[in-house]
């Protein structure tokens, strides 16, 4: 039962990640708040594409979003935002701090162009904390993420700025951010969680673990696949897997965040469905190297890059660089180790049975190429909407 259960599960698996239409880089708005005294001003900066979908601004359905559509569209785009967003002063009265877009800008993040609305309101008293309850596309996408940057200065400490940075999900929407220096816990704890839950959403990353881990309890005899003999052997498999994908990614991680080396995103994105194709299909006609963790190494490195979009577009300063950096990496690796404690146990005692590799493999590689090749097409034909 436990082994017609774990086909079941894996190919539903499949078949949800299938499901997700927007395999590109997840949907997020950034958010840039600073506080000097009663005065606040910002920056918004909302996908292109997510803003069509809630406000249809690509009228001619040509795909393309030009400046004249976005142009003519800016006091609704402002309207919008500003509806989806309040700041109030925390304190017994709790005064809301309103808000006014003074200028619609265009700008280019690593996953596509985005409108830029400059900010600009008054809080009616000097604050120590803020209350910010963010709603922006949660009606139309339940995965979006508005990412915070809250700047502010002390005046008696010699007017020392401070960063809190914070994320706002869903199921989080309304947050109070001091003022003040925030504890380096805090900000760890925040960053870890926005790593577990990136690879929670990430489908082309847990498709592509997924690949990889389904031939870890099986060894290459020819063209076929056989049973591992015991559990250390497949430990040790999944064991090499697992290292090799967390050293690979958490390099170019590093590497893209400290802008040492940047990609385009575009390539990145396509690579990556590419590396999930090709790794899906070496499961069904053998012709990478017998050493899957080799294959994990090599491709974790373009996942690392895919990874590293959400901190390199939040542009911290160099500050909290290297704590957000840290926290991130490690909610990735423990979103990547909840999935291997699900996966794997159930591979390994499925393993000997005759659905494991005719269907579970089989069925589920196949799977996992269809929906891979469909998001490879996607990105490499350009389909997102682009300004200009």
């Amino acid at each position: 039962m436990m082994r017609q259960l774990f086909v079941a599960v894996l190919i539903a698996a499949c078949v949800f990640a299938a499901s997700s239409t927007h395999a590109h880089k997840a949907s997020d708005s950034y958010l840039t708040l600073r506080v000097d005294g009663e005065n606040l001003t910002g920056q918004w900066d909302v996908a292109l594409r997510d803003l069509d979908v809630a406000l249809d601004l690509d009228r001619n359905a040509d795909a393309v979003i030009d400046w004249g559509e976005v142009r003519t569209r800016h006091a609704d785009i402002a309207a919008y935002a500003l509806s989806h967003l309040i700041v109030k002063a925390d304190g017994p009265t709790g005064e809301t701090c309103p808000l006014a877009v003074t200028d619609h800008l265009i700008d280019t993040h690593t996953d596509g162009a985005y409108a830029v609305m400059k900010l600009a309101g008054k809080c009616p008293i000097a604050a120590s904390a803020l209350s910010v309850t963010y709603s922006l596309l949660f009606d139309v996408d339940a995965q979006h993420r508005g990412l915070l940057k809250l700047e502010s200065r002390d005046p008696a400490k010699d007017d020392q700025a401070f960063v809190v940075s914070a994320v706002f999900p869903l199921e989080n929407a309304t947050q109070t951010l001091a003022l003040s220096a925030q504890s380096s816990f805090s900000q760890f704890a925040t960053y870890v969680a926005d790593g577990t839950k990136h690879i929670a959403i990430g489908f082309d990353h847990i498709l592509f673990l997924i690949a990889l881990l389904l031939p870890a309890v099986l060894v290459r005899t020819g063209a076929k696949w056989a049973p591992v003999a015991d559990l250390r052997t497949a430990f040790w498999s999944v064991f090499r897997i697992v290292t090799a994908f967390t050293v690979a990614h958490s390099i170019t991680l590093s590497l893209a965040v400290l802008d040492v080396v940047q990609l385009p995103s575009r390539f990145v994105e396509s690579a990556i469905a590419a590396s999930v194709l090709i790794t899906a299909l070496d499961n069904l006609w053998p012709f990478l190297p017998r050493k899957r963790w080799l294959v994990a190494f090599a491709f974790g490195l373009l996942h690392g890059f895919g990874f590293a979009s959400v901190l390199i577009d939040l542009k911290l300063p160099a500050s909290a660089l290297a704590l957000s950096l840290f926290g991130f990496n490690v909610g990735v690796e423990i979103g990547q180790l909840i999935l291997v404690a699900i996966l794997v146990p159930l591979a390994y005692v499925s393993r000997s049975s005759w659905g494991y590799s005719r269907i579970a493999l089989r069925t589920g590689s196949l799977v996992i190429a269809a929906v891979s090749l469909g998001w490879l097409l996607e990105r490499s034909l350009n389909l997102q909407l682009m300004p200009f």
